[in-house]
């Protein structure tokens, strides 16, 4: 997509470019993780060893807590997607060798969330064959095209994901996955061990009717947001989680990804929990049990997936 600067009424086309070094752009994401993809930086060319011959060259830790692996090509390549799925298993073998990377880099105390690996793959383009290949093998990984622009500004896009709820429609305009809530296969992710029914099981009416609602919410605003269970809550995420959702017997708590100073005119069932332990990300939480109260944070929700780069 062209990118057009604004000069009065006047459009002008902004040339691309590209890095000279694709170590460039590794340094770029790397010094701007939290700002791209909220994940706190472990290390650099990370060795697999002797016997792999490989070297990781990003790992993280995401704000779930999940170890995070980004591999980088300034160029169209398909070692890039082996590459990246190779070190998703070697990662998945050797936890203990993470395990001590975060601690160094990050402290001790850290506990990490294994039910989830993010493996993030940045280019400026993918071949058909690449996408295709991908999406049959049904592994849990992210495909990012970014496009450098000479006014130093560079286009971040999720061009795929595998583990994306589906949010199709049939020919009755129905959602076949909202349809088929209840079949948990539906909502297991390709490497999670939570779902969604886990979430609703033996919660009232009420809080069950809330759930899913907020859920059509979250799903509808944009295709690129993707529905992800956690032990204690389900988080809705594009690059970073936008909001966190933690149903609880009486009443649903909802994290959203804005400081208190986002938050104009507060509800009475509003808290900045920035200095609260929790188990949502989010430093703003709602504490809603009606329809009534979610139809109120609606606008907050907005302007935090604004925030994000939705």
């Amino acid at each position: 997509m062209p990118l057009f600067e604004i000069a009065g009424n006047s459009l002008t086309p902004v040339e691309q470019t590209n890095f000279q070094l694709e170590k460039d752009l590794q340094r770029l994401i790397e010094t701007n993780l939290e700002t791209v993809f909220n994940c706190q930086y472990v290390a650099a060319e990370f060795s697999t060893g002797a016997q792999h011959a490989g070297r990781i060259d990003t790992l993280a830790l995401s704000e779930d807590k999940n170890p995070v692996i980004i591999e980088y090509k300034k160029v169209e390549s398909s070692e890039l997607i082996n590459q990246s799925l190779f070190y998703l298993h070697w990662i998945q073998d050797h936890k203990g060798d993470f395990e001590i990377a975060v601690q160094r880099a990050l402290g001790n105390g850290i506990e990490i969330d294994w039910s989830d690996v993010r493996v993030i793959c940045i280019a400026p383009n993918y071949k058909k064959y690449d996408l295709h290949a991908v999406q049959v093998m049904g592994a849990n990984i992210e495909l990012w095209k970014y496009r450098l622009f000479k006014n130093n500004t560079i286009y971040l896009e999720e061009v795929f994901h595998a583990s994306k709820v589906n949010n199709v429609v049939d020919e009755n305009g129905k959602n076949p996955v909202m349809v088929e809530a209840g079949k948990k296969a539906a909502q297991v992710r390709a490497t999670a061990t939570y779902t969604f029914e886990q979430h609703v099981e033996g919660k009232s009416e009420n809080i069950k009717n809330l759930i899913y609602m907020i859920r059509e919410y979250m799903l509808g605003l944009d295709s690129s947001i993707e529905e992800v269970p956690k032990k204690f809550y389900i988080a809705y995420k594009i690059s970073q989680n936008i909001v966190c959702v933690e149903p609880q017997t009486k009443n649903i708590k909802i994290f959203v990804k804005l400081k208190s100073s986002d938050i104009d005119d507060p509800p009475d069932f509003y808290r900045d929990v920035s200095k609260i332990g929790h188990y949502g990300t989010g430093d703003s939480e709602f504490t809603i049990s009606s329809e009534e109260q979610f139809e109120l944070i609606k606008k907050y929700i907005e302007l935090a997936y604004n925030k994000v780069g939705g």
